[in-house]
């Protein structure tokens, strides 16, 4: 992955917005959580990762609750699996830094990824939810679906879709990427490319990347 400079807490969600844009997964519509209701918890831990709450900021354990606003930063060479619910999950790769804004499971919420890489997972079939991922580099829209997102061989950023659909916004321009499909970003602001099938030697890279095989 490329080092780029960690994001302030505090000014995480605004520099991110007025950067780029937001993953939005399409479904029901959903209300405001309320503040520091636990909404998931760690499930797997591997070296450094951190949970800040409130300004208060601790070591994140396997098995430690999770809530509103939770800002989870790995470190190098680190993992993180949190659950959000009782089926979506969330797997963080090195040097990754995620605010949960908001979650209300069966129905959806807000995340923010400010450097790194994830997979956000959620079984077929299931209700769809209304899910929020802002990002620097867009918007994307996603039914219930499983899914990673980050830097990719020479692209600044993609997303790649193993099964669902996803609609990817940025520079203007939306993208509809489908099973087995992604797109790549140059840069925030700038549009996705046209989409493309992933061969299986690039989807291990970025499954790897985020600690799944």
């Amino acid at each position: 992955m490329r080092p780029s400079q960690a994001l302030n807490p505090r000014l995480f969600g605004r520099r991110l917005f007025l950067a780029g844009g937001a993953l939005t997964l399409m479904g029901a519509g959903v209300g405001a959580a309320q503040a520091n209701t636990v909404i998931g918890k760690a499930v797997k831990i591997t070296g450094d990762v951190t949970r800040r709450q409130a300004g208060h900021l601790e070591g994140l354990s396997a098995g430690a609750s999770l809530m509103d606003r939770d800002f989870v930063a790995t470190g190098k060479e680190s993992f993180a699996a949190l659950a959000l619910g009782d089926d979506t999950s969330l797997l963080l790769g090195s040097e990754t830094e995620l605010l949960i804004d908001s979650f209300i499971a069966g129905q959806g919420g807000t995340i923010e990824l400010g450097t790194g890489q994830m997979m956000f997972d959620r079984a077929e079939g299931l209700t769809k939810i209304d899910f929020s991922m802002r990002t620097a580099f867009g918007m994307i829209g996603v039914r219930g679906t499983k899914f990673f997102a980050g830097p990719s061989r020479d692209a600044a950023f993609a997303v790649f879709v193993e099964h669902g659909l996803v609609e990817v916004t940025g520079g203007g321009v939306t993208r509809q990427v489908g099973r087995g499909e992604g797109v790549d970003f140059a840069a925030p602001g700038a549009a996705p490319t046209a989409v493309a099938r992933w061969g299986q030697a690039r989807i291990r890279e970025a499954y790897a990347s985020v600690g799944a095989g």
